[in-house]
């Protein structure tokens, strides 16, 4: 990685597909498009038995369709059928006869299905393992170029908070009994919330307009990429072009032995499943689980190398971020008091402050509070007047405007104090409601 902005080049298609060329993807069996094609072949013989029902047929049709382009849509559609496939596999939604043991038999079969279960259990906590880290290695690549302080602090906080609201809208939907595919479908459409947020980053745009002020010494070779990230025919096209076609094969796989899961259970007790199918299922099940784990293990490795993860220090932007970081300090007077006013365009912004006294021989304190002025003049107390030696807090606003942070000196008569001191509003990182202004 170069050590300084100067020495960066502009990630384009070609600059990626140099990387690519140093990462090639190790070919899939060719028993996975062997192995799909017997699976459609039982599962339109079972579709001949008998009707589809309404359930069914949307899965015909999901299969039939072309896998998504973007390779992260496809990752959350692998992990949305292995969920619909492990829901299959319960015991409780076997067919009742498979539940009960009715012979021998069905024994053996169950014992199979569970071996699946814990096959494809295990590749999915590895590709909700996979989703995380690299959700956390963009937001902490971002964070590098922060204030390492306070207001960082607030900004990695309010992240959090995001992440945890989004996760209560997740869990009030199964609550309300969505499906699995009504889950998959909002956590789809938060991922691409939060790829939009990132292109607005490159453009200064939406949520961070106000946001990118902090964002000290970033090489615009990254802005710019980060700009075109979600583009279809943008830099990433290279990376679907190199990677996607083994990662349809795979999407395409889960989905037929979903299928043929879904179709069997439903003609279970016409058609009793023979063990032959059970040993294709397991053998498709086995090696789509190694394939797909295999995978997620390559493109780890691909993602946490890419040259488009350029870090401050990559970047030579420590020193610039440093001063960034620097406090003030100011003289106040003896009966004098010393202010600053900050103002909030959004609500859900941060007002924050980090100041203490540079002591001599005597130890002295200082008077501080924060009010809120509204457009009329009125004032509001927002933080009750008290005196410090030293204090660090914040507070969420509720309301957009002018927001003044005074120490008081007033009650002094012979002694200046030596005022050092760090204040902030840091906006919101996720698109707050309009803001309102105070009747």
């Amino acid at each position: 990685m170069a050590s300084s902005a100067e020495g960066l080049v502009p990630i384009t298609r070609v600059f990626l597909a140099r990387y690519y060329d140093t990462c090639p993807l190790p070919p899939l069996s060719e028993d996975v498009s062997r192995l799909t094609a017997e699976l459609r072949e039982l599962s339109d013989g079972l579709a001949r038995e008998s009707p589809l029902t309404s359930g069914e047929e949307l899965l015909v049709h999901e299969v039939d369709r072309q896998p998504a382009h973007k390779i992260d849509e496809n990752l959350w559609k692998n992990r949305e059928n292995m969920e619909e496939i492990l829901f299959l596999l319960e015991e409780c939604h076997r067919p009742r006869s498979l539940q009960e043991k009715a012979i021998p038999e069905h024994v053996d079969i169950a014992a199979a299905l569970g071996e699946l279960e814990v096959k494809l259990r295990s590749s999915l906590k590895t590709l909700e393992a996979f989703q995380q880290n690299n959700a956390d290695n963009v937001f902490n690549t971002v964070m590098t170029y922060m204030p390492q302080d306070f207001r960082g602090s607030l900004i990695r906080q309010q992240r959090e908070r995001s992440e945890r609201n989004r996760q209560a809208e997740v869990d009030a939907l199964v609550n309300s009994g969505g499906s699995i595919h009504d889950r998959y479908a909002l956590l789809w459409q938060q991922q691409m919330e939060r790829r939009r947020q990132l292109a607005q980053l490159g453009s200064a745009s939406g949520v961070y307009k106000t946001l990118v002020k902090y964002l000290v010494g970033v090489p615009q070779v990254l802005l710019d990429f980060i700009r075109q990230i979600n583009d279809d025919q943008g830099p990433m096209e290279e990376q679907r072009q190199r990677y996607g076609p083994s990662l349809y094969s795979l999407t395409k796989m889960v989905l037929n032995i979903r299928l043929f899961l879904l179709l069997t259970w439903g003609r279970f007790e016409e058609k009793k499943i023979q063990m032959d199918q059970i040993s294709l299922l397991q053998h498709a099940v086995d090696l789509y689980t190694h394939e797909f784990e295999k995978f997620i293990k390559f493109i780890s490795k691909v993602y946490a190398n890419s040259p488009f993860f350029i870090r401050a220090e990559d970047a030579g932007a420590t020193e610039s971020r440093k001063s960034y970081d620097d406090y003030k300090e100011t003289i106040i007077p003896p009966g004098k008091t010393h202010e600053i006013t900050l103002t909030v365009e959004s609500i859900n912004s941060y007002i924050a402050w980090d100041f203490s006294l540079i002591q001599g021989t005597l130890s002295q304190d200082i008077g501080f509070h924060v009010e809120y002025v509204n457009p009329s003049g009125d004032v509001t107390l927002i933080l009750p007047y008290r005196r410090y030696v030293s204090d660090q807090g914040n507070f969420c606003t509720i309301l957009a405007g002018s927001y003044k942070l005074k120490w008081d000196n007033s009650y002094s008569t012979f002694s200046k104090k030596s005022l050092r001191y760090k204040v902030d509003a840091v906006p919101p990182v996720v698109d707050a409601p309009q803001p309102i202004d105070e009747p």
